[in-house]
């Protein structure tokens, strides 16, 4: 399975392009690693870079931008709006496929440590990655920014460093590393240069000063353009949206007789992101993400293959794929058959569009993790043990998360109150999403049988209990 992980560095440096060139440049020259995107902000005197590739090279590229950084920036010389802390200011990893959240805390750990071991740099973690609860928050270990922390750390024991002696670097401060989901950096520009509102605006939203759960923000003056901006973090775009901070954002700001003269997002954003303010703004009915062209065209070109690809592979005397593909496409065909008959009778069809994107992608998963077995198996006597225990730890777990999914799913189409002319599509696409959950139970059951670590076997049996498989 094809592993993916993004890496959004921020650097105290928005003015000089040739520095950050070379930062970039340390990136981009690392295997596999490719730089998506590169925002620099001369009132901010801040740079965003955004890249993507596998875990380990995207640490590499990460260590790489970090050691350039601290040879060419120098905070005891750098001014702007922005808070920061450090020459590479902070650094986090983002789990886009393949990957866990745990994952990139482990990769924050590995690379914080080369940081300190290697350049001297003191590190902090933060959001998932924090080792204490007051670190969660970047804002927490930012406070007084670099002036602050050169007087204090050494001195006031609250402000040592997860890593490293508590000595700050003379000139690269100190660099926070940690995990994290997507976030969204999203700026509003008020028709005003009085930054005090801006201030009490970003007051009013952000969370830890009782507004939106997962807002972060703050007032900054744009010099530059003689203008306040609101500059937020969305921490959790799904729970609370753009659409709605910016139309609190706008009605704070008509309140103090002020408009909006624009927005800016800083870095990349999601697609759904957008596509629920266009619900929102629009006022669509029945709004889905298929209504979008490129949506629908990545979906026809994922599925390419088709059945009749699929049903060869099937039949052909080869060990993948086999039963747990088979099961996990069943399921496919059960969400499939519930999105429909939930568009028909106008209800909201998401959590089945949700639901076959999984188990269509499970049937290449499954296949892929037994053919990690059969490869574990083929490496030599003395080595193989390790490598295949591990090969079926994922032979297991896929199936699994289908098992978990489809049972869900087995509950919300019993659950579906719908006009009595599409219940036999619905009757089918019960059946389908049984015998998915039945097929998957036995691979679960037969993986386990060869598997010796006794915790994982009693994990795994443990959520097996909890979907009551035997009812």
């Amino acid at each position: 399975m094809r592993q993916l992980v993004e890496c959004v560095p921020n650097f105290s440096e928005g003015r000089d392009a040739a520095k950050m060139d070379a930062i970039v440049q340390t990136i981009v020259s690392v295997p596999e690693v490719v730089l998506l995107d590169r925002e620099s902000d001369a009132d901010h005197n801040r740079s965003v870079l955004t890249f993507v590739g596998p875990p380990a090279a995207v640490a590499d590229a990460a260590f790489r931008s970090v050691e350039k950084a601290a040879s060419l920036i120098d905070l005891t010389r750098q001014q702007g709006a922005h808070p920061r802390i450090g020459a590479a200011d902070v650094v986090p990893f983002i789990p886009i496929e393949g990957v866990t959240l745990e994952d990139c805390v482990k990769l924050a750990e590995r690379l914080g440590s080369e940081i300190w071991n290697k350049l001297q740099i003191p590190v902090y973690f933060y959001e998932a990655a924090a080792r204490r609860p007051e670190r969660v928050n970047l804002e927490n270990i930012r406070r007084g920014q670099f002036e602050a922390l050169l007087k204090e750390m050494g001195t006031v024991p609250e402000r040592h460093p997860d890593v490293g002696d508590p000595v700050c670097h003379p000139t690269a401060g100190a660099t926070v590393v940690g995990a994290r989901k997507f976030l969204i950096a999203y700026n509003i520009n008020l028709g005003t240069a009085d930054v005090g509102i801006a201030k009490k605006i970003a007051k009013t939203i952000r969370f830890s000063s009782g507004g939106f759960r997962y807002v972060k923000s703050m007032g900054v003056a744009l010099a530059s353009r003689n203008l306040a901006q609101v500059s937020i973090n969305l921490t959790d775009f799904e729970q609370t949206p753009m659409h709605l901070v910016f139309e609190t954002v706008r009605r704070e700001a008509e309140r103090h007789g002020v408009p909006v003269v624009g927005s800016e997002i800083v870095g990349l954003i999601p697609r759904k992101a957008l596509e629920m303010s266009a619900e929102y703004f629009l006022r669509y009915e029945n709004f889905s993400r298929e209504l979008v062209l490129e949506n629908r065209i990545a979906d026809a070109m994922a599925s390419r293959g088709g059945l009749p690809e699929f049903l060869d592979a099937l039949a052909a005397p080869t060990a993948t794929p086999g039963g747990g593909s088979a099961s996990a496409a069943a399921a496919a065909m059960a969400a499939a058959l519930g999105a429909m008959v939930t568009r028909l009778a106008k209800l909201d069809s998401g959590a089945f569009e949700e639901d076959r994107r999984f188990f269509t992608g499970a049937v290449e998963r499954d296949a892929e993790a037994f053919q990690r077995v059969m490869a574990a198996y083929k490496r030599p006597k003395e080595e193989r043990g390790p490598f295949v225990e591990e090969a079926l730890h994922g032979a297991a777990e896929v199936p699994l998360e289908v098992l978990e999914r489809a049972s869900a799913m087995v509950k919300r189409l019993a659950g579906l109150q719908i006009p009595a002319k599409f219940a036999s599509d619905l009757a089918v696409a019960k059946a389908l999403a049984a015998a998915a959950r039945t097929g998957t139970l036995e691979n679960v059951r037969i993986n386990l049988d060869a598997i010796k670590d006794q915790d994982f076997r009693a994990s795994v049996e443990a959520r097996q209990r909890a979907l009551n498989t035997d009812e």
